[in-house]
């Protein structure tokens, strides 16, 4: 079955390398959003199979993003992994204290990204 992921980052380019590497490697249906109320509103539409989040955005941040994703309860299924540049040991232990599904931290290898994330959805689902 082909999955449906969402990313969130205000990034255009990594939006668009991502979304790339996703559909090339896994042939995945990649839907995108380059802030957080848009992100939140195609979540609600949408209902993807899973959210890439970025943590760093202006205006409202990944970290908030997530908390209005699981505040509602048509999207608070969704599995949230957070795709961040902050890999130091404090941001790590905070991360883990949420209920997100994994953290990958960038920058990722574009060649393993669809199949670390496949393994995480897999993982959450069991």
């Amino acid at each position: 079955m082909t999955k449906r992921i969402l990313i969130i980052d205000d990034e255009p380019d990594i939006r668009e390398a991502t979304q790339l590497c996703l559909e090339i490697v896994k042939g995945w249906d990649i839907l995108t959003a380059g802030s957080s109320k848009e992100g939140i509103e195609k979540a609600i539409l949408e209902q993807p199979d899973a959210v890439l989040l970025d943590v760093m955005m202006p205006e409202v941040d990944g970290l908030a993003t997530f908390d209005q994703l699981q505040a509602n309860p048509s999207t608070r299924h969704i599995p949230v992994i957070l795709l961040t540049a902050k890999a130091q040991a404090a941001d790590q232990r905070q991360f883990t204290q949420l209920a997100i599904a994994a953290v990958i931290t960038k920058p990722y290898d574009p060649l393993t990204l669809a199949d670390q994330i496949d393994a995480i959805l897999t993982a959450y689902a069991a």
